[in-house]
């Protein structure tokens, strides 16, 4: 049986909520553990992937603040491996998996943020985890690699930056493909680019990954859209080159005095969420306009989360926390295209 046809197991690293154990489980592939700095973000992942429905009952009897103290707790995790921080982590003690999966810090990489590239304590956390590969015997490294960062990446520190990331990958024993792929294209009405970097473990068993194409056309993100707005159909009216907006479309609250499409109306689909969420839409209300922020559970939906596990983070975070989570992640949706295709 050739690798690529059978479920793989897989640790999530820098796993935030669990945006790539959903999307990987979705495709079928098995989480052998996690490791997460944010405590908040660990409670969410916990109730959302871990806790059994008998934990979850007991949870719900204790007041928020009561659960957030529990939730923490090593049983709920229910024998799983996990790690709070990378940098104390042994090669020795991590789970044999096929994959593993990192989105690294961006701060220190995105274009909102230093731009530093990997001279920023954040972002070259990267290096932490190949070093972890280059502490294992051959027989242990994982097969693949599943990397994701901002698109800032390709092009931070003049591209210097990327360079290294291969070189390194290199060294390692792992050939890189890379492709940016956009939110909006797989069905959810956001516009969110990222890089996805595939490595491979020279020597094994490989199929060509990327480049993969979303699953959608114009007319059907309208319709995604439109459910979403529940009626509003998103759309631009122009005057004197400035953007006008309109009941459905969207705004960006971050920067209230732009007059630019791209600084501040959205339309056709949300622009990228931040760890703020501060993003809104025009609506009406007994025909007046009105700007509405989006709720948490909204920002949950645009990165592909289902109800249910948002009223499973809901029930251990404040609304804060769950809009920087939202943010922080990856779209459920995306991910589970690409390991998809690591079965082909």
């Amino acid at each position: 049986m050739a690798f690529f046809e059978m479920s793989l197991t897989f640790l999530d690293f820098f796993a935030g909520i669990g945006g790539y154990r959903r999307g990987m489980e979705l495709a079928g592939h098995n989480c052998v553990g996690f490791c997460e700095w944010d405590k908040f973000a660990v409670m969410s992942y916990t109730s959302m992937h871990l806790i059994t429905k008998e934990q979850e009952r007991y949870l719900l009897q204790l007041s928020k603040s009561e659960r957030q103290k529990e939730i923490l707790k090593e049983k709920y995790r229910n024998g799983e491996w996990y790690a709070n921080d990378i940098r104390t982590v042994s090669a020795r003690e991590l789970p044999r998996a096929d994959i593993w999966c990192f989105g690294f810090p961006c701060q220190d990489i995105s274009v909102a943020g230093k731009r530093i590239g990997f001279a920023g304590k954040r972002s070259s956390l990267f290096f932490t985890v190949t070093g972890l590969i280059r502490d294992l015997k051959e027989e242990e490294k994982p097969s693949i690699l599943f990397i994701e960062n901002v698109k800032n990446l390709l092009s931070v520190n003049r591209g210097f930056d990327f360079a290294k990331l291969l070189v390194e990958l290199d060294e390692i024993g792992y050939d890189a493909e890379w492709q940016v792929l956009n939110t909006k294209d797989f069905g959810i009405p956001q516009s969110r680019e990222r890089v996805f970097i595939i490595g491979f473990l020279r020597g094994r068993s490989r199929r060509k990954v990327l480049p993969i194409t979303g699953t959608n056309r114009k007319d059907n993100l309208s319709s995604k859209i439109r459910d979403f707005r529940k009626g509003f159909l998103i759309r631009e009216a122009s005057k004197e080159g400035y953007a006008i907006a309109e009941v459905g479309d969207s705004i960006k609250l971050d920067y209230p005095n732009s007059t630019t499409m791209r600084g501040r109306v959205g339309k056709g689909r949300i622009h990228t969420l931040t760890t703020s969420c501060n993003q809104a839409v025009v609506c009406a209300k007994d025909n007046v306009p009105r700007i509405r922020r989006l709720t948490p559970r909204e920002c949950f939906r645009l990165q592909g989360w289902r109800d249910c596990y948002f009223d499973k983070a809901a029930m251990v975070n404040s609304d804060n926390q769950l809009y920087k989570q939202a943010g922080n992640g990856v779209t459920v949706k995306v991910i589970q295209k690409i390991a998809t295709q690591f079965h082909n």
